[in-house]
């Protein structure tokens, strides 16, 4: 029997002991929580902190993370692949350091850190709400009779809301000298392509600036990183500001976190330059026994001066301001209940479990493929905004009728004033709109082909943008799940589904609410590949068809003779039988000519040019009967 050695890091030997993960509800406050014990024991995995806003957020049980507002080139935190983003947690995302004084001996401690690993007896948890835009991360040092703990929230105002707390778990006070922050934040004017492939370049155009009087850390481009002879300036910012630890230093980078650590003097930093962005409080405070300190730092993207002098002025009044951040944030919780709870999420039963697991399905089955904004009501604004970008002339010659709707009608009226119209190509397109927000592509950082925005809102006035995008599948897929909930626009998805495939039964690569998209050829992009689809179609277009007649009987039957489908004229060309039979693997080759025609007649009319015309150039549409047998 071979026994361990005990090994000893220093003068201390080295903590090893076994801990055993474990997993269970619990209450935090009023809120739901599921938390996973001894997490650190665990191989490191990937989570993703939702919004009801436009913020996304993918984290490594690490701590490393990527964040940011409605795509990825709007990026707090760079954009890496998983592997990347789980690694860099010592130098990406949520960093703090602690020297604890007690009793004449000063200990460093670094939460989360692997550096020291063995030093401290720890434990370390992990806590995410049931609603799924909560996560918290917890150390509790046994040796030091310390606990630290930190939040990411998202408010839809302020930003992403860092909340730390340090808890004194012995029955003695301790003196701490702390650094707590955040670090590699990303300047406004980055984009994802540029921070991956010159990631150098980019490093030496940041400036990072402090605003003394108010503590904020605005982050920006000397300039936008452009070689052209241009003027090209970087006329916003990413900023960062905190509450809490009012008379700490401020600092701008990670460049002095080796001075703390050896217990050196740290001086403010006011103007950084080339530097990878970080925004950290330096202060020292005292904790009697069983006492806790809270702060928070809240970061945003993408600020103009008049956003940056709004925060300014908030920063005046900071204990109304924090009041306003907690409410701001609860606020967004109960708009996403909202949400998932209008695509009936919210499931009661004696099992906690499966409630909160069905919140979750129905939570993501509408992050893809969107939910309807008010139930059954039509805005004016939005639909002709979506009739003027799919058809311009249809929209100039309906512009009289289209004045004369109410700011908001029901979806019935909508129904009439197609049906007495004659035109059908405004038949369809009434048809086909579905007035749907929320949609996020399908997207994360494991996938370097996905990509998404999250268009909830202008980013000129705020206002609110009803949108939605997404692969052929990401869509349809979780329609059919929304149909239930609102079976009356189960005409639209059908519509849409019918009229976005081509004319030799194949699908395109991407469905919007402002027509479809298809692939190109890109050189020297591996993951670009041209092809059609169509055999995962069938069965999405098989379940629509059920429902409508289970719901609607004989309503099918009404579009076996009215010329409302029209096909997608996507620039593909199949290979002839006799190439085929040569190479099986090339079936397709990218018609140039055609793309130019199409994109051209798409800027003259809208999306509906996109679609497959006859010999006299009108839009060529077909009944329900050819459509399906087209695609059978």
């Amino acid at each position: 029997m071979i026994k361990n050695k005990k090994i000893f890091l220093g003068t201390n030997e080295a903590d090893f002991s076994e801990k055993k993960v474990s997993g269970k509800l619990l209450q935090i406050g009023d809120e739901t929580f599921y938390k996973i014990s001894h997490f650190d024991e665990m191989r490191p995995f990937f989570m993703t902190v939702v919004s009801h806003s436009n913020h996304w957020m993918f984290i490594s049980s690490t701590g490393g993370l990527s964040a940011g507002r409605k795509d990825c080139n709007s990026a707090l935190f760079p954009y890496y692949t998983d592997d990347k983003i789980t690694s860099a947690a010592e130098t990406t995302g949520s960093k703090t350091l602690f020297l604890v004084s007690k009793e004449d001996k000063t200990s460093l401690w670094e939460p989360f850190s692997d550096k020291y690993a063995g030093i401290y007896r720890i434990t370390r948890n992990l806590y995410k709400n049931a609603f799924g835009n909560k996560i918290i991360f917890e150390e509790i040092n046994h040796d030091l009779a310390l606990k630290f703990t930190y939040q990411w929230n998202s408010s839809d105002h302020f930003g992403f809301i860092k909340k730390s707390t340090i808890t004194n778990e012995g029955g003695e006070s301790v003196t701490l000298s702390l650094i707590d922050g955040i670090q590699n934040l990303l300047p406004y004017g980055v984009e994802q392509s540029v921070q991956s492939g010159s990631s150098n370049l980019v490093d030496a155009y940041k400036k990072c600036e402090l605003e003394t009087d108010s503590g904020m850390g605005i982050f920006s481009l000397s300039a936008i990183i452009v070689d052209r002879a241009e003027p090209s300036e970087a006329l916003k910012a990413s900023v960062v500001w905190s509450l809490g630890l009012d008379q700490a230093i401020k600092l701008l980078s990670s460049k002095q976190l080796d001075t703390f650590r050896r217990g050196g003097v740290l001086t403010q930093e006011e103007d950084v330059k080339a530097e990878k962005g970080a925004y950290f409080l330096h202060d020292k405070i005292s904790l009697s026994a069983k006492e806790e300190k809270n702060w928070l730092i809240a970061a945003d993207v993408n600020q103009s001066i008049s956003g940056i002098i709004d925060i300014k002025e908030k920063l005046k009044s900071k204990e109304d301001l924090l009041d306003q951040i907690n409410k701001d944030i609860e606020a967004g919780s109960m708009h996403l209940l909202e949400l998932v709870g209008a695509a009936d999420g919210l499931r009661l039963s004696a099992h906690r479990p499966r409630n909160i697991r069905h919140f979750s399905n129905t939570m993501f089955n509408i992050m893809r493929g969107g939910i309807f904004d008010q139930n059954y009501q039509v805005g004016k604004i939005d639909f002709l905004e979506y009739l003027s970008k799919a058809n311009k002339n249809v929209f100039a010659e309906k512009k009289v009728l289209l004045d004369k709707l109410s700011e908001v009608f029901d979806l019935n009226d909508l129904r009439q004033v197609a049906e007495n119209e004659s035109d059908a190509d405004f038949k369809r397109l009434c048809t086909e709109y579905l007035p749907l927000m929320f949609s996020r592509r399908h997207g994360d950082p494991s996938r370097p082909w996905n990509q998404f925005s999250i268009n909830t809102k202008s980013e000129v006035d705020g206002s609110k943008i009803l949108d939605y995008q997404g692969n052929w599948r990401d869509l349809f897929q979780n329609w059919e799940a929304l149909a239930y909930s609102y079976p009356e626009f189960i005409e639209g998805m059908i519509h849409k589904f019918l009229n976005a495939t081509t004319f030799d039964g194949y699908n395109p690569y991407r469905v919007t609410k402002d027509g479809f998209d298809w692939e190109t050829i890109e050189p020297g992009n591996p993951w670009a590949y041209i092809g059609y689809w169509g055999d995962h179609q069938i069965i999405y277009l098989l379940k629509f068809l059920e429902f409508i007649e289970n719901y609607y009987p004989n309503k099918l039957a009404e579009s076996f003779s009215k010329n409302l489908f029209v096909y997608a004229n996507v620039p593909y060309l199949i290979n002839d039988y006799e190439d085929l039979l040569e190479n099986p693997k090339d079936t397709i080759v990218f018609d140039y000519e055609n793309e130019a025609r199409i994109q051209a007649q798409r800027a003259k009319i809208g999306a509906d040019g996109a679609l497959l015309t006859d010999v006299n150039d009108q839009i060529y549409k077909v009944n329900f009967i050819e459509k399906v047998l087209e695609i059978f």
